[in-house]
């Protein structure tokens, strides 16, 4: 399995490979290959910003000479006319790795304000707002990482660190009894007992018959209202982690979050994002 920084090593090898081409020839034929300079990035919206980290790693994964001062850290909410930080080096290195570095930052902050309006929103409770794998090709440790310094929880990363029966898995297995029983045998042949198993249920009788079972960590509750919520955590009673999801919207978050329920996951954190508007600018 590839480490994080591989991974983003990975990505930025696309990202300039699909932005250079051949050559930044705009650049390579206005700017003179020693000229030196100065840029920031400005602040044009009120948001969390997320990426600081990311953008040096663009810098560096370019022009290792590229020097970078952060006014701002990741996490923090910034407002316009903030600058986060200031890069100094070649302007031709400046300029080409501009538009990969604000495509990222831009991203990961909207990310990252999403997450906290979502997060502010349940403070109170103990109930936690999680991602999902709906994210952007690519760029999904980035995205996760954006939800976590927004103040949301991670849930699996992919396919291989969490089992997590759906109802499609449940249907072709032939029910919930032995797509669990599969489960919990194929964790145990190969190793991955560490590996923590959910299951999506459609109603009270699903939720039965888990927990007659045993062997699961999470339920989770799909597209249930949020009084058939409050029944089925009543129903569970804290032997396993509850999950929400499924057709939760910002206005209904609330409601579903004083049910008692543990976590609730929102596609929306990553798939429905506006980037926060930024800009590099010589300075």
């Amino acid at each position: 399995m590839k480490t994080r920084d591989e991974l983003i090593d990975e990505l930025l090898e696309l990202a300039f490979a699909e932005d250079l081409g051949d050559g930044d020839h705009t650049t390579m034929s206005t700017i003179p290959a020693d000229a030196m300079g100065r840029s920031r990035l400005i602040i044009k919206e009120k948001g969390i910003l997320a990426g600081v980290e990311v953008a040096r790693k663009v810098f560096e994964y370019l022009d290792p000479s590229i020097k970078m001062e952060v006014m701002i850290e990741d996490g923090a909410e910034v407002n316009p006319g903030d600058v986060a930080f200031t890069a100094e080096g070649p302007v031709r290195s400046l300029l080409i790795a501009e538009r990969t570095m604000l495509n990222i930052m831009q991203r990961m902050s909207g990310v990252a304000t999403m997450t906290r309006r979502y997060a502010d929103e349940l403070k109170g409770l103990h109930t936690r707002v999680l991602d999902t794998r709906k994210t952007t090709p690519g760029m999904r440790m980035l995205e996760k990482e954006a939800v976590k310094i927004g103040g949301g929880v991670n849930h699996r990363i992919g396919l291989f660190d969490m089992i997590l029966i759906k109802d499609n898995h449940i249907d072709f297995a032939g029910g919930i009894e032995k797509a669990v029983e599969r489960a919990r045998e194929y964790c145990k042949a190969n190793g991955k007992e560490d590996l923590k198993i959910e299951v999506e249920v459609r109603n009270l009788d699903d939720i039965r018959k888990v927990l007659a079972m045993g062997g699961v960590d999470r339920i989770m509750f799909d597209n249930f209202t949020p009084e058939l919520t409050k029944e089925a955590v009543k129903l569970v009673d804290g032997k396993v982690e509850t999950e929400s999801s499924g057709g939760i919207t910002f206005d209904t978050l609330r409601a579903y979050g004083e049910t008692g329920v543990d976590f609730i996951s929102v596609g929306a954190l990553t798939h429905s994002v506006k980037g926060l508007d930024m800009s590099f600018k010589a300075f």
